[in-house]
């Protein structure tokens, strides 16, 4: 009788033991998979503030972003003569009554 009982228990251990080594297995798997998704984030996230900060640049210096121009005075030293006044500028008297 003795040998049907350790035969029972040998299963039972036998079941327990792939029952743990299931387990870990899952475990692992969840913490490889939890690295990966997080690798996968990460580059993403990386990708998309690249892009975010490759449009604002584009639209600031190329687009409808950028700042109209706007004339430099220019550093030259030759003044333009007044303009003479013409006959048409010059309020002609009127006639007192």
């Amino acid at each position: 009788m003795a040998n049907g009982a350790s035969g029972k228990q040998s299963r039972e251990e036998k079941e327990r033991a792939r029952v743990y080594r299931a387990r870990q297995e899952f475990h692992a798997s969840l913490g490889a998979r939890r690295r990966r998704d997080n690798l996968i984030a990460g580059i993403a996230g990386a990708v998309l503030l690249v892009a975010i900060i490759a449009a604002q640049v584009a639209y600031f210096t190329v687009g409808p972003g950028t700042p109209a121009p706007s004339p430099t005075p220019s550093s030259t030293s030759t003044s333009t003569p007044a303009p003479e006044p013409t006959a048409t500028d010059t309020p002609s008297p009127t006639p007192t009554p």
